[in-house]
Protein backbone atom coordinates (compact mmCIF):
# COMPACT_ATOMS: atom_id res chain seq x y z
CA UNK A 1 0.00 0.00 0.00
CA UNK A 2 1.53 3.88 -1.28
CA UNK A 3 1.83 5.95 1.59
CA UNK A 4 0.20 9.51 1.72
CA UNK A 5 2.04 11.49 0.16
CA UNK A 6 1.87 14.32 3.84
CA UNK A 7 2.89 10.95 5.11
CA UNK A 8 5.62 10.24 2.92
CA UNK A 9 7.07 13.60 3.18
CA UNK A 10 7.23 13.41 6.97
CA UNK A 11 8.87 10.22 7.30
CA UNK A 12 11.63 12.00 4.76
CA UNK A 13 11.77 15.19 6.58
CA UNK A 14 12.53 12.52 9.82
CA UNK A 15 15.09 10.57 8.02
CA UNK A 16 17.05 13.94 7.50
CA UNK A 17 18.50 13.77 10.84
CA UNK A 18 20.26 10.58 9.95
CA UNK A 19 21.80 11.71 6.60
CA UNK A 20 25.12 13.75 5.33
CA UNK A 21 27.05 14.93 8.57
CA UNK A 22 24.12 14.38 10.80
CA UNK A 23 24.78 10.36 10.10
CA UNK A 24 26.93 10.21 12.89
CA UNK A 25 25.10 11.52 15.72
CA UNK A 26 23.98 7.86 16.00
CA UNK A 27 27.48 7.06 17.50
CA UNK A 28 27.10 9.74 20.33
CA UNK A 29 30.87 10.10 20.78
CA UNK A 30 33.94 12.34 19.71
CA UNK A 31 36.31 11.34 17.30
CA UNK A 32 39.35 10.54 19.24
CA UNK A 33 37.50 9.40 22.43
CA UNK A 34 36.51 5.86 21.54
CA UNK A 35 39.38 3.16 21.20
CA UNK A 36 39.04 2.53 17.59
CA UNK A 37 40.96 5.63 15.87
CA UNK A 38 44.13 4.11 18.58
CA UNK A 39 43.39 0.57 18.39
CA UNK A 40 44.18 1.29 14.38
CA UNK A 41 47.08 3.64 15.08
CA UNK A 42 48.85 0.89 16.52
CA UNK A 43 47.78 -1.97 14.16
CA UNK A 44 49.27 0.28 11.12
CA UNK A 45 52.40 1.16 13.19
CA UNK A 46 53.33 -1.89 14.03
CA UNK A 47 52.05 -3.08 9.97
CA UNK A 48 54.37 -0.59 8.64
CA UNK A 49 57.04 -1.87 10.72
CA UNK A 50 56.64 -5.47 9.92
CA UNK A 51 56.65 -4.51 6.10
CA UNK A 52 59.18 -2.48 6.09
CA UNK A 53 61.39 -5.32 7.90
CA UNK A 54 60.39 -7.72 5.40
CA UNK A 55 60.98 -5.36 2.42
CA UNK A 56 64.08 -4.72 3.48
CA UNK A 57 65.01 -8.07 4.00
CA UNK A 58 63.96 -9.11 0.63
CA UNK A 59 66.33 -6.10 -0.66
CA UNK A 60 69.58 -7.22 1.32
CA UNK A 61 68.82 -10.98 -0.22
CA UNK A 62 67.90 -10.20 -4.00
CA UNK A 63 71.16 -7.91 -3.97
CA UNK A 64 73.47 -10.02 -2.62
CA UNK A 65 72.18 -12.47 -4.77
CA UNK A 66 72.65 -11.04 -8.06
CA UNK A 67 76.52 -9.49 -6.64
CA UNK A 68 77.21 -13.05 -5.86
CA UNK A 69 75.68 -14.94 -8.29
CA UNK A 70 78.62 -15.23 -10.73
CA UNK A 71 80.88 -14.93 -8.25
CA UNK A 72 83.80 -18.16 -6.97
CA UNK A 73 86.95 -17.82 -5.26
CA UNK A 74 89.77 -20.14 -5.29
CA UNK A 75 92.07 -20.83 -2.30
CA UNK A 76 95.63 -22.05 -2.21
CA UNK A 77 96.19 -23.35 0.72
CA UNK A 78 100.25 -24.25 1.14
CA UNK A 79 102.57 -23.76 3.74
CA UNK A 80 105.47 -22.23 1.96
CA UNK A 81 104.50 -19.05 1.11
CA UNK A 82 106.88 -19.12 -2.27
CA UNK A 83 105.04 -22.42 -3.62
CA UNK A 84 101.93 -20.66 -2.61
CA UNK A 85 102.64 -17.85 -4.31
CA UNK A 86 103.16 -19.64 -7.73
CA UNK A 87 100.34 -21.75 -7.51
CA UNK A 88 98.64 -18.49 -7.24
CA UNK A 89 100.04 -16.62 -10.15
CA UNK A 90 99.94 -20.39 -12.13
CA UNK A 91 96.21 -20.46 -11.30
CA UNK A 92 96.11 -16.70 -12.63
CA UNK A 93 97.52 -17.62 -15.78
CA UNK A 94 94.89 -20.40 -16.25
CA UNK A 95 91.71 -18.84 -15.37
CA UNK A 96 92.64 -15.84 -17.92
CA UNK A 97 93.08 -18.05 -20.70
CA UNK A 98 89.93 -19.87 -19.99
CA UNK A 99 86.28 -19.15 -21.37
CA UNK A 100 83.53 -17.95 -19.49
CA UNK A 101 85.61 -15.37 -17.46
CA UNK A 102 84.26 -12.22 -17.44
CA UNK A 103 87.11 -10.87 -14.90
CA UNK A 104 89.59 -11.92 -12.24
CA UNK A 105 91.40 -10.27 -9.09
CA UNK A 106 94.42 -11.63 -6.81
CA UNK A 107 93.38 -10.70 -3.19
CA UNK A 108 96.81 -8.58 -1.77
CA UNK A 109 97.96 -10.54 1.40
CA UNK A 110 97.55 -6.94 3.23
CA UNK A 111 93.54 -7.10 2.63
CA UNK A 112 93.73 -10.91 3.65
CA UNK A 113 95.37 -9.60 7.38
CA UNK A 114 93.05 -6.97 7.68
CA UNK A 115 90.19 -9.83 7.30
CA UNK A 116 91.38 -11.55 10.26
CA UNK A 117 92.93 -9.02 11.97
CA UNK A 118 89.90 -8.46 14.27
CA UNK A 119 90.87 -12.63 15.42
CA UNK A 120 93.70 -12.74 15.14
CA UNK A 121 95.36 -9.69 15.89
CA UNK A 122 97.92 -8.15 13.77
CA UNK A 123 101.55 -8.84 12.82
CA UNK A 124 101.09 -12.30 11.99
CA UNK A 125 103.54 -14.26 11.23
CA UNK A 126 103.51 -16.27 8.12
CA UNK A 127 105.00 -19.63 9.59
CA UNK A 128 103.06 -19.33 12.46
CA UNK A 129 99.28 -18.85 11.23
CA UNK A 130 100.01 -19.33 6.85
CA UNK A 131 97.04 -17.60 5.18
CA UNK A 132 95.38 -19.46 2.27
CA UNK A 133 95.89 -16.63 -1.45
CA UNK A 134 92.67 -16.02 -2.55
CA UNK A 135 91.77 -15.23 -6.20
CA UNK A 136 88.38 -13.51 -6.41
CA UNK A 137 86.50 -14.86 -10.14
CA UNK A 138 83.27 -13.40 -11.94
CA UNK A 139 81.95 -15.40 -14.16
CA UNK A 140 79.86 -14.31 -17.56
CA UNK A 141 76.93 -16.59 -15.66
CA UNK A 142 76.09 -17.84 -12.25
CA UNK A 143 78.11 -20.21 -11.08
CA UNK A 144 76.21 -23.52 -11.05
CA UNK A 145 77.64 -26.20 -10.05
CA UNK A 146 78.68 -27.13 -13.74
CA UNK A 147 80.84 -24.12 -13.89
CA UNK A 148 82.78 -25.03 -11.06
CA UNK A 149 83.37 -28.45 -12.13
CA UNK A 150 84.40 -26.97 -15.14
CA UNK A 151 86.49 -24.42 -13.72
CA UNK A 152 88.32 -27.52 -11.66
CA UNK A 153 89.12 -29.75 -14.93
CA UNK A 154 90.98 -26.79 -15.94
CA UNK A 155 92.98 -26.46 -12.74
CA UNK A 156 93.52 -30.01 -12.12
CA UNK A 157 96.63 -29.77 -13.32
CA UNK A 158 98.22 -26.64 -12.43
CA UNK A 159 97.58 -27.07 -9.20
CA UNK A 160 95.23 -29.74 -7.86
CA UNK A 161 94.87 -29.13 -4.20
CA UNK A 162 93.39 -25.29 -5.09
CA UNK A 163 89.56 -25.02 -3.55
CA UNK A 164 87.01 -23.62 -5.84
CA UNK A 165 83.94 -22.28 -3.71
CA UNK A 166 80.72 -20.52 -5.15
CA UNK A 167 80.79 -17.39 -2.55
CA UNK A 168 76.60 -17.33 -3.22
CA UNK A 169 77.11 -20.69 -1.33
CA UNK A 170 79.06 -19.35 1.46
CA UNK A 171 75.75 -17.11 2.40
CA UNK A 172 72.95 -19.87 1.76
CA UNK A 173 72.07 -20.37 5.86
CA UNK A 174 71.43 -16.57 5.67
CA UNK A 175 69.43 -16.24 2.67
CA UNK A 176 67.28 -19.36 3.92
CA UNK A 177 66.97 -17.41 7.56
CA UNK A 178 65.79 -14.70 5.49
CA UNK A 179 63.10 -16.91 3.59
CA UNK A 180 61.83 -17.98 7.26
CA UNK A 181 62.12 -14.35 8.11
CA UNK A 182 59.85 -13.22 5.15
CA UNK A 183 57.30 -16.03 5.83
CA UNK A 184 57.15 -14.66 9.56
CA UNK A 185 56.67 -11.18 8.18
CA UNK A 186 53.64 -12.71 6.19
CA UNK A 187 52.18 -14.00 9.04
CA UNK A 188 52.58 -11.31 11.37
CA UNK A 189 50.58 -8.58 8.71
CA UNK A 190 48.09 -11.36 8.57
CA UNK A 191 47.79 -11.62 12.13
CA UNK A 192 47.52 -7.36 12.47
CA UNK A 193 45.45 -7.39 9.55
CA UNK A 194 42.43 -9.91 11.71
CA UNK A 195 43.28 -8.32 14.93
CA UNK A 196 42.52 -5.00 13.63
CA UNK A 197 39.48 -6.33 11.66
CA UNK A 198 38.06 -8.26 15.08
CA UNK A 199 38.07 -4.66 16.86
CA UNK A 200 36.53 -3.07 14.41
CA UNK A 201 33.87 -5.81 15.03
CA UNK A 202 33.77 -5.58 18.52
CA UNK A 203 33.49 -1.94 18.24
CA UNK A 204 30.14 -2.07 15.74
CA UNK A 205 28.71 -4.43 17.74
CA UNK A 206 28.88 -2.46 20.98
CA UNK A 207 27.61 0.60 18.78
CA UNK A 208 24.47 -1.52 17.48
CA UNK A 209 24.01 -2.61 21.22
CA UNK A 210 24.13 0.53 22.64
CA UNK A 211 22.09 2.37 19.69
CA UNK A 212 19.13 -0.23 19.65
CA UNK A 213 16.11 2.28 20.26
CA UNK A 214 17.29 4.83 17.89
CA UNK A 215 17.98 2.04 15.23
CA UNK A 216 14.35 0.94 15.74
CA UNK A 217 12.94 4.15 15.12
CA UNK A 218 14.65 4.65 11.99
CA UNK A 219 13.27 1.40 10.87
CA UNK A 220 9.77 2.70 12.33
CA UNK A 221 10.18 5.56 10.16
CA UNK A 222 11.06 4.16 6.50
CA UNK A 223 14.91 3.73 6.92
CA UNK A 224 16.32 0.22 5.39
CA UNK A 225 19.20 -1.80 6.84
CA UNK A 226 21.36 -0.22 4.02
CA UNK A 227 21.04 3.71 5.26
CA UNK A 228 21.93 2.60 8.75
CA UNK A 229 24.67 0.09 7.75
CA UNK A 230 26.43 3.58 5.32
CA UNK A 231 26.14 5.67 9.04
CA UNK A 232 28.08 3.14 10.89
CA UNK A 233 30.77 3.03 7.97
CA UNK A 234 31.06 6.81 8.01
CA UNK A 235 31.66 7.01 11.45
CA UNK A 236 34.36 4.01 11.33
CA UNK A 237 36.09 5.59 8.18
CA UNK A 238 36.55 8.20 9.84
CA UNK A 239 38.12 6.82 12.54
CA UNK A 240 39.95 4.55 10.68
CA UNK A 241 41.62 7.18 8.45
CA UNK A 242 42.89 9.14 11.69
CA UNK A 243 44.06 5.53 12.92
CA UNK A 244 45.99 4.89 10.10
CA UNK A 245 47.27 7.89 9.20
CA UNK A 246 48.88 8.05 12.76
CA UNK A 247 50.25 4.60 13.00
CA UNK A 248 51.83 5.50 9.34
CA UNK A 249 53.52 8.49 11.05
CA UNK A 250 54.62 6.73 13.65
CA UNK A 251 55.52 3.48 11.75
CA UNK A 252 57.46 5.73 8.89
CA UNK A 253 59.68 7.54 11.68
CA UNK A 254 60.35 4.34 13.69
CA UNK A 255 61.76 2.46 10.07
CA UNK A 256 63.80 5.77 9.26
CA UNK A 257 65.49 6.25 13.29
CA UNK A 258 66.36 1.79 12.55
CA UNK A 259 67.45 2.57 9.03
CA UNK A 260 70.04 5.24 10.36
CA UNK A 261 71.45 3.42 12.95
CA UNK A 262 72.03 0.30 10.99
CA UNK A 263 73.91 2.75 8.65
CA UNK A 264 75.97 3.90 11.03
CA UNK A 265 77.26 0.22 11.19
CA UNK A 266 79.18 1.14 8.02
CA UNK A 267 78.52 -3.20 7.29
CA UNK A 268 78.26 -3.12 3.46
CA UNK A 269 75.48 -5.64 3.43
CA UNK A 270 73.21 -4.09 6.26
CA UNK A 271 73.51 -0.93 3.95
CA UNK A 272 72.02 -3.19 1.06
CA UNK A 273 68.95 -3.50 2.70
CA UNK A 274 67.68 -0.40 2.31
CA UNK A 275 64.25 0.48 1.27
CA UNK A 276 63.52 1.78 -2.53
CA UNK A 277 61.19 4.43 -3.41
CA UNK A 278 58.50 1.81 -4.30
CA UNK A 279 59.03 0.33 -1.19
CA UNK A 280 58.14 3.61 0.57
CA UNK A 281 55.26 3.82 -1.72
CA UNK A 282 53.54 0.38 -0.57
CA UNK A 283 53.94 1.23 2.97
CA UNK A 284 52.02 4.01 2.41
CA UNK A 285 49.19 1.75 1.25
CA UNK A 286 49.19 0.09 4.57
CA UNK A 287 46.61 2.82 5.85
CA UNK A 288 44.62 2.65 2.93
CA UNK A 289 44.48 -1.32 3.74
CA UNK A 290 43.18 -1.21 7.01
CA UNK A 291 40.45 1.59 6.13
CA UNK A 292 39.49 -0.77 3.76
CA UNK A 293 38.96 -3.90 6.37
CA UNK A 294 37.36 -1.64 8.93
CA UNK A 295 34.60 -0.60 6.49
CA UNK A 296 34.22 -4.02 5.17
CA UNK A 297 34.08 -5.61 8.15
CA UNK A 298 31.95 -2.89 10.14
CA UNK A 299 29.14 -3.46 6.95
CA UNK A 300 29.38 -7.00 7.79
CA UNK A 301 28.95 -6.92 10.97
CA UNK A 302 25.85 -4.07 11.24
CA UNK A 303 23.88 -5.95 8.18
CA UNK A 304 24.06 -9.24 10.23
CA UNK A 305 23.50 -7.55 13.65
CA UNK A 306 20.71 -6.06 11.69
CA UNK A 307 18.92 -8.92 10.07
CA UNK A 308 18.58 -10.27 13.64
CA UNK A 309 16.71 -7.19 15.12
CA UNK A 310 13.89 -7.53 13.04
Amino acid sequence: MNRPPALARAIERGLDSFRGRHASHLLPRTRLGGPIPWVIAIMVALTVLAAGGGLALDNLADRARADLSGGVTVQVVEADPRLRAAQADRIADVLRAAPGISSLRRVPESELEALVEPWLGSGLDDEVVPLPALIDVQLDGPASPEAIERLRAALIDTAPDARLDAQSDWLGPVFATVSALRLMTVGLIALLAFTGAAAVWLAARNALNANRDTIEIVHLLGGDDAQIARIFQRSVMVDAAVGGVCGLVLGGAAIALLGAQFAALESGMVARGGLAPTDWLLLALVPLAMIGIALLTARMTVMASLRRML
